[in-house]
């Protein structure tokens, strides 16, 4: 009887459900084959797990001369009988009666047993086979989780979720950090952020929006935090009385994401990531920029007033913040007007600094936000000041003088939260396919 695909079983339910003396059909991945004379051991892998395969030549021999002529990876189907087994994985395996291969491997590039012993930059290169490791696959499993809980979040809160142009005529944010590109004939940009648009949904009268897709930064970096390419989590809400209620839909997203994660993945993740987040906070103390810079400057960090935090200033922070506040997360509010977008609001009593917010997860920032400028004349003046042209946003500030309400939002950037949550050295490693200065490919 051929092997049919439409009856194949997962491994992880032969292994708890199914019946002890039933035949079953499993296909998959060879993780390692061992010959013993007239037995061959094959541990088969598929999505949900492993569990071993007996090819016994008097049971057929057929399957036998193909087991024994197997490669690490090749992927086959199986069909045989399911019995108990002390010895076994999971304390159940199969006896195999017929065995079919579909694709048999040759040597492999990398060592897909231990990424420790290649190098990030060839593991990308094979990336495929990379992802093949159960590690390498929850830090993706983890990252939908997280994706799938922020949507469930903001659906639940009555936001609704929408879908910009991520091809724009004009920079997002202003500045040089755009991809330019050729829009048949004429210049355009990939957009940096959908902030434009997702102020331009709660002022079109959804009120609440939401959106969960790729940002793009033309930012010439080389370290272990920053892409060219990410997956930003941002949602944009009407009728706010001040900036502190942003703060806490932001708090309330970052809190369920983290909460998802571990209530699927927990013992998972426990098992491969020793630095990972293993408790969900309770609450996100927030402290002014300014009185960062002053617990920066008691740990003998040097930072100027008004200036943004670096790299390693938040990096510092997040130390002071988990000894002073016991949390990894920390919202800081009030950044200078200097460092932040022209739509950014300031404050009516100190022109100098922001509305504003970043929330550092573990010293990084994995979110930006704040109140936005709704006032069509005041929002005309800080496009200037930042030296934009009013003219190339004509679009956008038409929408603030036929009724704009008071309004905020943020952005999260799902691989630096993943990154963090699961203590990754690299954020390359949370991008399923990472973009930086040097990698297009594959």
């Amino acid at each position: 009887m051929a092997i049919r695909l439409a009856e194949r079983r997962y491994i992880a339910e032969l292994l708890q459900n199914a019946k002890i003396g039933e035949k079953y059909v499993v296909a998959g991945w060879v993780d390692t084959i061992r010959v013993h004379g007239k037995l061959v051991f094959i541990v088969l892998r598929d999505r949900t797990g492993k569990m071993q395969l007996v090819v016994k030549k008097n049971v057929s021999e057929t399957a036998w001369r193909e087991a024994k002529k197997l490669s690490p990876e090749s992927v086959i189907g199986a069909r045989g009988t399911l019995v108990e087994s002390k010895a076994a994985l999971g304390g159940r395996e199969i006896v195999v009666e017929e065995l079919v291969v579909y694709s048999r491997a040759e040597p492999l590039p990398i060592d897909i047993k231990d990424p420790s012993k290649t190098t990030l930059a060839k593991r990308l290169d094979w990336r495929f086979l990379d992802l093949r490791h159960p590690r390498n696959q929850l830090i993706f499993l983890v990252e939908a989780e997280m994706a799938r809980a922020a949507r469930e979040f903001f659906h639940s809160n009555g936001f609704v979720e929408i879908y910009t142009s991520k091809i724009v005529g004009a920079a997002t944010e202003g500045g040089a950090e755009v991809f330019s590109i050729v829009y048949f004939d004429r210049p355009a940009f990939l957009a940096q952020s959908p902030q434009l648009y997702k102020q331009m949904g709660v002022i079109a009268g959804f009120e609440k929006v939401f959106e969960v897709g790729p940002a793009f930064r033309a930012e010439p970096h080389h370290t272990t935090r920053h892409l060219t390419e990410y997956t930003s989590v941002d949602f944009e809400m009407g009728f706010i009385d001040s900036y502190e209620d942003v703060m806490k839909v932001a708090e309330n997203a970052v809190l369920s994401m983290i909460r998802s994660a571990l209530g699927r993945y927990k013992d998972r993740v426990q098992e491969y990531f020793s630095d990972a987040l293993m408790e969900v906070p309770r609450s996100i103390p927030r402290i002014t920029i300014r009185e960062a810079y002053k617990l920066l400057r008691s740990a003998g960090v040097s930072i100027e007033e008004g200036e943004d935090l670096s790299s390693e200033a938040e990096r510092k922070l997040g130390e002071i913040v988990l000894k002073e506040y016991g949390s990894p997360l920390v919202f800081v509010t009030e950044y200078p007007w200097k460092v932040r977008p022209f739509y950014t609001m300031r404050k009516s009593d100190e022109p100098d600094w922001t509305y504003s917010f970043d929330l550092l997860f573990r010293g990084l920032e994995i979110a930006t936000g704040g109140q936005r400028e709704h006032r069509y004349e005041v929002l005309v003046n800080q496009l200037q000041e930042k030296g934009l042209n009013p003219k190339n946003f004509e679009w956008y500030l038409a929408m603030f003088r036929y009724g704009a309400p008071p309004h905020g939002g943020a952005g999260i950037g799902l691989e630096r939260v993943v990154m963090q949550f699961l203590g990754l050295g690299n954020i390359r490693e949370a991008r399923l396919l990472p973009r930086d200065p040097e990698r297009l490919v594959p």
